[in-house]
């Protein structure tokens, strides 16, 4: 069921994208620039319904070969899922840096020139308030910035023309409890932030809710290993 729950959402993604960003917001969008969220929910739904399917059909069967096909799935599964988890967590700057060599070639060429690629990032950029996934000199030698002779505006908090003078001058604003203040220029520079550090600071602020969903995610995991293994044991018992 969730298998085709997400193959469905994914084909919803790839065919109605916009509506998608529309009904999730920022949080879509944030993922939406670094993924093709439509293609990797589709892979991922397919994934699990083969799954499903050999544990079901295994089971009905009582057959040991698609039970432990479905257990070894699992666990590969499981593993992967682990150690995704523990590169994260240790190798944040190294996530950074190949995040960089994919995102940054993508925003010079695209940005401005593929319409949905380019709306993506408007909705990212204002409503994470940030700019670019480093900050405004990912843009410099982009087609944007070619064809306008400025950066994107969400670069100068809205101000237009947005050149790199008044990127750099431009005060940022902090939300502290709901509230806008300004961070005024020091000398080493008030800039705002990349869209990467931003979203970084998001999931570390959510961080209890992403990990009771793991950890969720995981239980179930495991509780279908252990009953595919009671079931395969049975067989062998009988």
């Amino acid at each position: 069921l969730s298998g085709g729950t997400l193959l469905g959402v994914g084909i919803w993604v790839k065919v109605d994208g916009e509506s998608f960003l529309n009904i999730f917001g920022a949080l879509s969008s944030s993922i939406l620039q670094v993924v093709n969220v439509a293609y990797l929910l589709i892979v991922i739904g397919a994934i699990l319904l083969v799954i499903g399917f050999l544990g079901c059909y295994g089971a009905q069967k009582e057959s040991k070969c698609l039970l432990m096909m479905f257990f070894s799935l699992v666990l590969i599964i499981f593993i992967a899922e682990v150690a995704a988890a523990v590169v994260a967590l240790v190798f944040t700057g190294l996530a950074k840096t190949l995040l960089a060599g994919l995102v940054t070639p993508l925003l010079k060429e695209q940005y401005g020139k593929d319409r949905t690629f380019t709306e993506i990032w408007n909705i990212t950029m204002t409503e994470v308030h940030c700019c670019g996934l480093n900050n405004y000199t990912d843009f410099n030698n982009s087609y944007f910035y070619e064809t306008n002779l400025t950066y994107p505006k969400q670069c100068c908090n809205m101000q237009e023309p947005c050149n790199s003078t008044l990127a750099e001058e431009t005060a940022v604003q902090v939300w502290i409890w709901g509230i806008a203040t300004s961070c005024y220029p020091h000398p080493c520079g008030c800039l705002l932030q990349g869209c990467f550090e931003e979203i970084l600071e998001e999931i570390r602020t959510n961080a209890g809710v992403a990990g009771g969903v793991a950890a969720g995610i995981a239980a179930l995991e495991i509780a279908a290993m252990a009953v595919s293994m009671y079931l395969y044991c049975r067989l062998d018992e009988k």
